[in-house]
Protein backbone atom coordinates (compact mmCIF):
# COMPACT_ATOMS: atom_id res chain seq x y z
CA UNK A 1 0.00 0.00 0.00
CA UNK A 2 1.31 3.27 -0.94
CA UNK A 3 0.36 7.19 0.55
CA UNK A 4 -1.22 7.48 4.05
CA UNK A 5 -3.75 4.28 4.95
CA UNK A 6 -7.34 6.29 5.98
CA UNK A 7 -9.29 4.62 8.79
CA UNK A 8 -12.38 5.09 10.08
CA UNK A 9 -12.36 6.44 14.37
CA UNK A 10 -13.98 2.46 14.62
CA UNK A 11 -11.21 0.95 13.19
CA UNK A 12 -8.74 3.49 15.01
CA UNK A 13 -10.49 2.52 18.39
CA UNK A 14 -10.13 -0.88 17.73
CA UNK A 15 -6.12 -0.86 17.17
CA UNK A 16 -5.75 0.72 20.44
CA UNK A 17 -7.88 -2.06 21.68
CA UNK A 18 -5.99 -4.68 20.42
CA UNK A 19 -2.45 -3.44 21.16
CA UNK A 20 -3.78 -3.34 24.96
CA UNK A 21 -4.74 -7.25 24.79
CA UNK A 22 -8.55 -6.01 25.63
CA UNK A 23 -9.75 -7.77 22.64
CA UNK A 24 -11.07 -11.16 22.83
CA UNK A 25 -7.22 -12.60 21.70
CA UNK A 26 -6.23 -12.61 25.90
CA UNK A 27 -2.91 -13.10 26.54
CA UNK A 28 -1.79 -16.61 27.58
CA UNK A 29 -0.73 -16.13 30.93
CA UNK A 30 1.01 -13.33 33.07
CA UNK A 31 4.40 -13.30 31.35
CA UNK A 32 2.35 -13.00 28.31
CA UNK A 33 0.38 -10.68 29.03
CA UNK A 34 3.59 -8.40 30.14
CA UNK A 35 5.53 -9.02 27.26
CA UNK A 36 2.30 -7.56 25.27
CA UNK A 37 2.09 -4.55 27.09
CA UNK A 38 6.10 -3.86 27.25
CA UNK A 39 5.39 -2.93 31.14
CA UNK A 40 3.31 -2.88 34.21
CA UNK A 41 2.86 0.35 36.09
CA UNK A 42 2.92 -0.50 40.16
CA UNK A 43 0.72 1.44 42.24
CA UNK A 44 -0.13 0.95 45.89
CA UNK A 45 -3.98 2.24 45.99
CA UNK A 46 -6.17 -0.35 46.12
CA UNK A 47 -9.06 0.44 46.34
CA UNK A 48 -10.82 -2.24 44.56
CA UNK A 49 -7.16 -3.91 43.89
CA UNK A 50 -4.00 -2.97 43.71
CA UNK A 51 -3.47 -0.91 39.65
CA UNK A 52 -1.26 -3.93 38.31
CA UNK A 53 -3.49 -6.72 39.31
CA UNK A 54 -6.55 -4.89 38.09
CA UNK A 55 -4.83 -4.59 34.71
CA UNK A 56 -3.66 -8.25 34.59
CA UNK A 57 -7.03 -9.68 35.17
CA UNK A 58 -8.83 -7.25 32.97
CA UNK A 59 -6.59 -9.22 29.99
CA UNK A 60 -6.63 -12.73 31.79
CA UNK A 61 -9.36 -13.04 33.54
CA UNK A 62 -10.79 -14.42 36.44
CA UNK A 63 -7.51 -17.66 36.69
CA UNK A 64 -4.93 -14.76 37.51
CA UNK A 65 -3.66 -15.18 40.68
CA UNK A 66 -1.53 -12.23 42.02
CA UNK A 67 1.08 -14.72 43.46
CA UNK A 68 1.47 -15.54 40.25
CA UNK A 69 2.99 -11.67 39.50
CA UNK A 70 5.15 -12.35 42.51
CA UNK A 71 6.39 -15.73 41.50
CA UNK A 72 7.55 -14.81 38.27
CA UNK A 73 9.23 -11.31 39.76
CA UNK A 74 11.08 -13.18 43.06
CA UNK A 75 11.29 -16.42 42.63
CA UNK A 76 11.45 -17.21 38.52
CA UNK A 77 12.81 -13.59 37.99
CA UNK A 78 11.02 -13.74 34.59
CA UNK A 79 9.89 -9.99 35.66
CA UNK A 80 11.44 -7.72 37.79
CA UNK A 81 11.04 -4.06 39.10
CA UNK A 82 12.44 -0.93 38.05
CA UNK A 83 11.07 2.39 39.24
CA UNK A 84 7.39 1.54 39.62
CA UNK A 85 7.39 -0.73 36.73
CA UNK A 86 7.51 -4.29 36.27
CA UNK A 87 9.20 -5.27 33.01
CA UNK A 88 10.19 -8.76 31.04
CA UNK A 89 13.72 -9.77 32.60
CA UNK A 90 14.27 -10.06 28.95
CA UNK A 91 14.23 -6.92 27.83
CA UNK A 92 16.62 -5.85 30.54
CA UNK A 93 19.47 -5.14 27.72
CA UNK A 94 16.82 -2.61 26.49
CA UNK A 95 17.13 -0.79 29.40
CA UNK A 96 20.49 -0.65 30.49
CA UNK A 97 21.00 2.64 28.39
CA UNK A 98 18.92 4.05 30.70
CA UNK A 99 20.40 3.09 33.87
CA UNK A 100 23.79 3.87 32.24
CA UNK A 101 22.83 7.93 31.07
CA UNK A 102 23.60 8.82 34.57
CA UNK A 103 20.49 10.87 35.64
CA UNK A 104 20.26 14.15 36.67
CA UNK A 105 23.24 16.88 37.69
CA UNK A 106 21.91 16.74 40.96
CA UNK A 107 21.80 13.58 41.38
CA UNK A 108 25.47 12.82 40.32
CA UNK A 109 26.24 15.90 43.12
CA UNK A 110 24.75 14.19 45.62
CA UNK A 111 26.12 10.80 44.97
CA UNK A 112 29.88 12.12 44.78
CA UNK A 113 29.37 14.27 48.30
CA UNK A 114 28.32 10.56 49.76
CA UNK A 115 31.05 8.90 47.98
CA UNK A 116 31.70 6.95 51.13
CA UNK A 117 27.95 6.43 52.19
CA UNK A 118 27.17 4.95 48.25
CA UNK A 119 30.39 2.84 49.37
CA UNK A 120 29.07 2.00 52.39
CA UNK A 121 25.94 0.65 50.99
CA UNK A 122 27.22 -1.21 48.72
CA UNK A 123 29.04 -3.34 50.40
CA UNK A 124 26.52 -4.04 52.74
CA UNK A 125 25.13 -5.64 50.64
CA UNK A 126 27.74 -7.51 49.14
CA UNK A 127 28.04 -8.71 53.06
CA UNK A 128 24.93 -8.69 54.18
CA UNK A 129 22.49 -8.97 51.43
CA UNK A 130 19.40 -8.80 50.63
CA UNK A 131 18.50 -6.02 52.97
CA UNK A 132 15.30 -3.74 53.89
CA UNK A 133 16.30 -0.23 53.94
CA UNK A 134 15.50 -0.24 57.59
CA UNK A 135 18.67 -2.89 57.87
CA UNK A 136 20.96 0.00 56.10
CA UNK A 137 22.30 3.51 58.83
CA UNK A 138 22.39 6.74 57.75
CA UNK A 139 25.73 7.63 57.15
CA UNK A 140 25.16 10.69 54.89
CA UNK A 141 27.80 13.49 54.92
CA UNK A 142 25.26 15.70 52.74
CA UNK A 143 21.86 15.42 53.31
CA UNK A 144 19.16 15.17 50.78
CA UNK A 145 17.03 18.38 50.57
CA UNK A 146 13.55 18.59 49.00
CA UNK A 147 10.42 20.19 49.41
CA UNK A 148 8.36 17.28 49.40
CA UNK A 149 8.35 13.92 51.33
CA UNK A 150 11.76 12.54 50.66
CA UNK A 151 13.54 15.39 52.66
CA UNK A 152 16.15 13.78 55.01
CA UNK A 153 15.31 10.41 53.75
CA UNK A 154 18.73 9.72 52.70
CA UNK A 155 19.01 5.97 53.09
CA UNK A 156 15.61 5.40 50.55
CA UNK A 157 17.15 8.09 48.40
CA UNK A 158 20.72 6.27 48.10
CA UNK A 159 18.88 3.41 47.17
CA UNK A 160 16.44 4.64 44.80
CA UNK A 161 19.75 6.24 42.94
CA UNK A 162 21.41 2.94 43.28
CA UNK A 163 18.59 1.53 41.68
CA UNK A 164 18.11 4.03 38.82
CA UNK A 165 21.63 3.56 37.85
CA UNK A 166 21.39 -0.51 38.11
CA UNK A 167 23.92 -1.01 40.41
CA UNK A 168 21.12 -2.54 42.66
CA UNK A 169 17.53 -4.36 42.27
CA UNK A 170 14.58 -5.46 44.39
CA UNK A 171 15.13 -9.00 44.82
CA UNK A 172 11.69 -9.31 46.76
CA UNK A 173 8.58 -7.37 48.37
CA UNK A 174 8.29 -8.16 52.40
CA UNK A 175 4.62 -7.14 53.29
CA UNK A 176 5.20 -4.68 50.49
CA UNK A 177 8.40 -3.44 51.77
CA UNK A 178 11.45 -3.65 48.89
CA UNK A 179 14.08 -5.59 49.89
CA UNK A 180 17.32 -4.69 47.91
CA UNK A 181 20.30 -6.87 46.46
CA UNK A 182 23.13 -6.01 44.05
CA UNK A 183 21.80 -6.24 40.57
CA UNK A 184 24.10 -8.92 39.46
CA UNK A 185 22.27 -11.51 41.57
CA UNK A 186 19.03 -10.01 40.61
CA UNK A 187 19.21 -9.43 36.55
CA UNK A 188 21.47 -10.81 34.15
CA UNK A 189 23.96 -7.86 33.75
CA UNK A 190 26.16 -9.81 32.16
CA UNK A 191 23.92 -9.92 29.10
CA UNK A 192 25.45 -8.39 25.41
CA UNK A 193 25.00 -5.28 24.95
CA UNK A 194 22.42 -3.31 23.12
CA UNK A 195 23.64 0.58 21.86
CA UNK A 196 21.38 3.24 23.03
CA UNK A 197 20.12 4.06 19.65
CA UNK A 198 19.38 0.65 19.01
CA UNK A 199 17.67 -0.21 22.14
CA UNK A 200 15.38 3.26 22.08
CA UNK A 201 14.18 2.46 18.47
CA UNK A 202 12.93 -1.56 19.63
CA UNK A 203 11.29 0.28 22.78
CA UNK A 204 9.21 2.93 20.47
CA UNK A 205 8.53 0.09 18.37
CA UNK A 206 7.01 -2.12 20.91
CA UNK A 207 5.80 1.14 22.57
CA UNK A 208 3.67 1.49 19.71
CA UNK A 209 2.34 -1.96 19.44
CA UNK A 210 1.45 -2.19 22.68
CA UNK A 211 -0.72 1.02 21.62
CA UNK A 212 -1.88 -0.07 18.57
CA UNK A 213 -2.27 3.70 17.55
CA UNK A 214 -0.52 6.69 18.74
CA UNK A 215 0.56 10.42 17.35
CA UNK A 216 4.32 9.93 15.42
CA UNK A 217 7.02 10.52 18.47
CA UNK A 218 9.21 12.51 15.32
CA UNK A 219 10.49 12.37 12.07
CA UNK A 220 11.91 8.55 11.56
CA UNK A 221 9.82 6.88 13.97
CA UNK A 222 8.21 3.64 13.70
CA UNK A 223 4.82 2.90 12.23
CA UNK A 224 2.32 3.31 9.37
CA UNK A 225 1.53 6.60 8.52
CA UNK A 226 -2.28 7.00 8.74
CA UNK A 227 -5.14 9.16 9.47
CA UNK A 228 -7.89 8.75 11.23
CA UNK A 229 -12.00 9.87 9.71
CA UNK A 230 -12.62 13.00 11.89
CA UNK A 231 -9.49 13.67 13.99
CA UNK A 232 -7.56 16.34 12.71
CA UNK A 233 -3.86 15.58 12.36
CA UNK A 234 -1.28 12.57 11.31
CA UNK A 235 -0.98 9.23 13.38
CA UNK A 236 1.23 5.75 13.07
CA UNK A 237 -0.58 2.36 13.88
CA UNK A 238 1.49 -0.84 14.01
CA UNK A 239 1.55 -2.48 10.92
CA UNK A 240 1.01 -5.79 12.84
CA UNK A 241 -2.61 -4.84 13.42
CA UNK A 242 -3.92 -3.12 10.39
CA UNK A 243 -4.83 -5.96 8.80
CA UNK A 244 -5.95 -7.85 11.72
CA UNK A 245 -9.65 -9.00 12.51
CA UNK A 246 -11.10 -7.47 15.71
CA UNK A 247 -13.25 -9.31 17.98
CA UNK A 248 -13.98 -7.69 21.08
CA UNK A 249 -15.26 -7.95 24.91
CA UNK A 250 -16.53 -6.32 27.80
CA UNK A 251 -13.76 -5.57 30.41
CA UNK A 252 -13.20 -3.30 33.36
CA UNK A 253 -10.29 -1.13 33.35
CA UNK A 254 -7.72 -0.05 36.46
CA UNK A 255 -8.10 4.46 36.87
CA UNK A 256 -4.72 3.73 35.50
CA UNK A 257 -4.68 1.52 32.40
CA UNK A 258 -3.06 2.35 29.53
CA UNK A 259 -6.19 2.80 27.31
CA UNK A 260 -6.93 5.59 28.99
CA UNK A 261 -3.62 6.89 29.96
CA UNK A 262 -2.95 9.48 27.26
CA UNK A 263 -6.36 11.57 27.90
CA UNK A 264 -5.73 13.71 24.56
CA UNK A 265 -6.32 10.37 22.67
CA UNK A 266 -8.74 9.05 24.62
CA UNK A 267 -11.12 11.79 23.94
CA UNK A 268 -10.16 11.63 20.33
CA UNK A 269 -10.71 8.27 19.27
CA UNK A 270 -13.16 7.39 22.04
CA UNK A 271 -14.88 10.41 22.87
CA UNK A 272 -13.74 9.40 26.31
CA UNK A 273 -13.27 12.62 28.60
CA UNK A 274 -11.26 10.78 31.49
CA UNK A 275 -9.40 12.29 34.66
CA UNK A 276 -7.67 10.24 37.43
CA UNK A 277 -9.29 12.08 40.63
CA UNK A 278 -7.44 9.75 43.52
CA UNK A 279 -5.77 12.97 44.21
CA UNK A 280 -8.15 15.58 44.02
CA UNK A 281 -10.08 16.84 46.90
CA UNK A 282 -13.29 14.90 47.17
CA UNK A 283 -15.29 18.32 47.12
CA UNK A 284 -13.65 18.50 43.36
CA UNK A 285 -14.88 15.56 41.91
CA UNK A 286 -16.87 14.92 39.05
CA UNK A 287 -16.82 10.92 38.87
CA UNK A 288 -15.34 9.56 42.27
CA UNK A 289 -12.19 8.26 43.66
CA UNK A 290 -11.12 5.11 42.06
CA UNK A 291 -13.03 4.90 38.70
CA UNK A 292 -13.20 2.39 36.64
CA UNK A 293 -13.69 2.63 32.88
CA UNK A 294 -15.77 0.30 31.26
CA UNK A 295 -14.70 -1.14 27.45
CA UNK A 296 -17.12 -2.97 25.69
CA UNK A 297 -15.90 -3.72 21.82
CA UNK A 298 -14.42 -0.58 20.53
CA UNK A 299 -16.24 1.98 22.87
CA UNK A 300 -15.70 2.94 26.05
CA UNK A 301 -19.38 2.94 28.08
CA UNK A 302 -19.03 3.68 31.44
CA UNK A 303 -16.90 4.60 34.37
CA UNK A 304 -17.93 3.08 37.82
CA UNK A 305 -16.95 4.74 41.16
CA UNK A 306 -16.37 1.62 42.77
CA UNK A 307 -14.64 0.36 46.46
CA UNK A 308 -14.29 -3.35 47.54
CA UNK A 309 -15.89 -3.55 51.00
CA UNK A 310 -14.42 -6.60 52.54
CA UNK A 311 -15.54 -6.36 55.08
CA UNK A 312 -19.06 -6.92 54.15
CA UNK A 313 -18.19 -9.00 51.14
CA UNK A 314 -19.87 -6.26 48.79
CA UNK A 315 -18.54 -4.39 45.81
CA UNK A 316 -19.66 -1.08 46.04
CA UNK A 317 -20.62 1.20 43.42
CA UNK A 318 -21.61 4.63 44.61
CA UNK A 319 -22.04 5.48 40.76
CA UNK A 320 -22.08 3.99 37.55
CA UNK A 321 -21.90 6.56 35.02
CA UNK A 322 -22.94 5.88 31.17
CA UNK A 323 -21.38 7.90 28.42
CA UNK A 324 -24.04 9.38 25.81
CA UNK A 325 -25.35 7.48 23.58
CA UNK A 326 -25.37 4.06 25.38
CA UNK A 327 -27.83 1.84 26.42
CA UNK A 328 -29.42 -0.50 28.21
CA UNK A 329 -27.45 -3.53 26.65
CA UNK A 330 -23.68 -1.46 27.30
CA UNK A 331 -25.04 -0.86 31.25
CA UNK A 332 -26.05 -5.00 31.81
CA UNK A 333 -22.65 -5.27 30.13
CA UNK A 334 -21.25 -3.61 32.69
CA UNK A 335 -23.10 -4.76 35.41
CA UNK A 336 -21.94 -8.36 34.19
CA UNK A 337 -18.63 -7.58 34.37
CA UNK A 338 -18.77 -5.78 37.51
CA UNK A 339 -20.18 -9.21 38.56
CA UNK A 340 -16.95 -11.25 36.90
CA UNK A 341 -14.72 -8.35 39.31
CA UNK A 342 -16.68 -9.25 42.67
CA UNK A 343 -16.20 -12.95 42.16
CA UNK A 344 -12.28 -12.95 41.14
CA UNK A 345 -11.82 -10.55 44.43
CA UNK A 346 -14.07 -12.78 46.56
CA UNK A 347 -16.94 -10.42 47.26
CA UNK A 348 -20.43 -11.90 47.22
CA UNK A 349 -22.25 -9.05 46.27
CA UNK A 350 -22.41 -6.09 43.53
CA UNK A 351 -24.37 -3.00 44.86
CA UNK A 352 -24.76 -0.20 42.31
CA UNK A 353 -26.30 2.50 44.34
CA UNK A 354 -27.39 4.51 41.21
CA UNK A 355 -26.92 4.55 37.67
CA UNK A 356 -26.45 7.76 35.69
CA UNK A 357 -26.69 8.70 32.19
CA UNK A 358 -24.43 11.16 30.76
CA UNK A 359 -26.41 13.97 28.76
CA UNK A 360 -23.12 15.63 27.29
Amino acid sequence: MSGVIRLTRERARQLAVMGQSLDAERPGDVLDAVRRLGFLQLDPTAAVARSEHLVLWSRLGRGFRPDELARLLHRERSLFEYRAFVYPTADYPLLRPLMDAGGSPRRAAWLEANAAFRAYVLAELEARGPLRSRDLEDRSAVPWRSSGWTDGRNVGQMLEFLWAGGEIAVSARDAGERVWDLARRVLPVDAPAVPAAEAERELARRRLRSLGIARPAGPGGSGVAVEVEGVTGQWVADPDLLERPFVGRTAILSPFDRLVHDRVRALALFGYDYRLEIYVPAAKRRWGYYVLPVLRGDRLVARADARADRRAGVLRVAAMHLEAGCGEDDAEAARLELRELADWLGLAEVVVERTVVSSD
